[in-house]
């Protein structure tokens, strides 16, 4: 998927207001950011912009206020940590549209300064993607640069509504999202191995679905294996599962049986009376688990499994932990495998959300080729869906 013709490096901005989609919705912790991921994937495109002469102007959502003004929602410690890493005086405005906002926009904003709207989730037309709010926000700016893959799976009138009321291209982060996992699908360096975790099988039946197809072996761990299991016949005592989720991995075995791709489930598992890292733990050299316990991660048996498989590849794909990783008796398999996934010689991706997490809770995240900054985004795109956000621009 190609954006020669939207991308932000061929706009023209010099001396031009440019409206700016980025993904702040990051984690707040005693009024200050505690996670500036999300913050620093964005600044290419603000530096590139204050570059080039242009006034940015930047929108975000911030959790889900539900278009109700919450203060503790507020824009405001993500503009200062913003500012920080700029190095300059970032101005955020009392809301997202109308009077005020038009002030700050005409009056005294110059290029390289940069002002950050309000909460755009505090209007309640913007998940309705409601085109009052989408033509307010296209008339702050000459030009609309949507740089939030995290939110580009989402038809809101921040995402894809204002991109049909002002010529709109694609931001960097945006660009790099995309030609990253369009490569995994499209182009891998063979073998492609596909690595899932994650509570539910329903989640990411899609992109097993998919994978099924392109990748040579998919490896599952997480509670995701005990939908698996159930699908077999196989006691899973307390372990999490859904009937949703059983119901597609048994679609997903037969399926599997008729691709040449090889899925693989845990040999064996780590077993906790409850999910509690002072809770009785014992190892399980198979995969049944008796009642009074839940699989809480992969057994060590499965790790070097997974790990071997890994270290084979030309191209790993790793979506969603090994198990409880957030709970240090459980956290082995997922640090086995992020490990495995660091020292790859492959080309890595790892697809946003509790992989990511991990990645830096083992100090791992600056020795895979690409994180994702899209969790739900990025797993849309690897099923071959259409986001919303990206076919605004292309339709521009």
């Amino acid at each position: 998927m190609s954006f020669a013709k939207a991308s932000v490096r061929d706009a023209q901005v010099k001396g031009r207001r440019v409206l700016v989609r980025v993904d702040f919705n990051v984690p707040l912790a005693d009024g200050e950011v505690s996670d500036d991921t999300r913050i620093r994937a964005a600044l290419p495109t603000i530096e590139l912009l204050r570059e080039r002469g242009a006034a940015v102007i930047l929108v975000s959502h911030l959790g889900r206020p539900g278009g109700r003004v919450d203060p503790a929602l507020s824009m405001a410690p993500v503009g200062a940590r913003l500012g920080a890493l700029l190095g300059t005086r970032v101005k955020v405005a009392k809301g997202v549209i109308g009077a005020d906002v038009d002030l700050d926009c005409s009056g005294g904003l110059g290029p390289g300064d940069v002002l950050l709207l309000e909460n755009v989730r505090f209007e309640p037309g913007e998940t309705k993607n409601d085109s009052k709010l989408a033509e307010g926000l296209a008339s702050l700016a000459d030009l609309y640069v949507d740089d939030a893959f995290g939110a580009a799976h989402r038809a809101h009138a921040s995402t894809e509504g204002v991109a049909h009321h002002v010529p709109a291209y694609a931001g960097l982060l945006l660009e790099r999202e995309l030609n990253e996992l369009n490569r995994v699908v499209e182009s891998p360096r063979r073998p492609l191995v596909v690595v899932l975790g994650g509570a539910k099988v329903s989640d990411k039946v899609g992109v097993i679905d998919r994978f099924l197809e392109l990748a040579d072996k998919i490896l599952i761990g997480g509670a995701m294996c005990f939908s698996f299991y159930r699908a077999q016949g196989i006691a899973i005592g307390n372990s999490l599962s859904d009937d949703d989720s059983v119901e597609a991995a048994r679609e997903a075995l037969a399926k599997a049986e008729e691709s040449d791709c090889e899925l693989l489930l845990p040999v064996d598992l780590v077993l906790g009376r409850e999910f509690d890292a002072a809770t009785e733990i014992r190892e399980s050299d198979g995969v049944e688990v008796p009642d009074g316990w839940m699989g809480l991660d992969i057994g060590p048996r499965s790790r070097q499994l997974y790990a071997e498989a890994v270290a084979a590849a030309g191209t790993v794909l790793w979506n969603g932990p090994m198990g409880a990783f957030e709970l240090e008796p459980f956290a082995a398999g997922t640090r086995v495998v992020a490990e495995a996934v660091a020292a790859a010689s492959a080309t890595t991706v790892v697809g946003g959300g509790d992989s990511v997490a991990a990645l830096k809770q083992f100090g791992l995240d600056e020795r895979v080729d690409w994180v994702s900054t899209g969790g739900g985004a990025s797993l849309e795109l690897l099923e071959g869906k259409k986001l919303p956000g990206v076919e605004a621009l292309i339709d521009a």
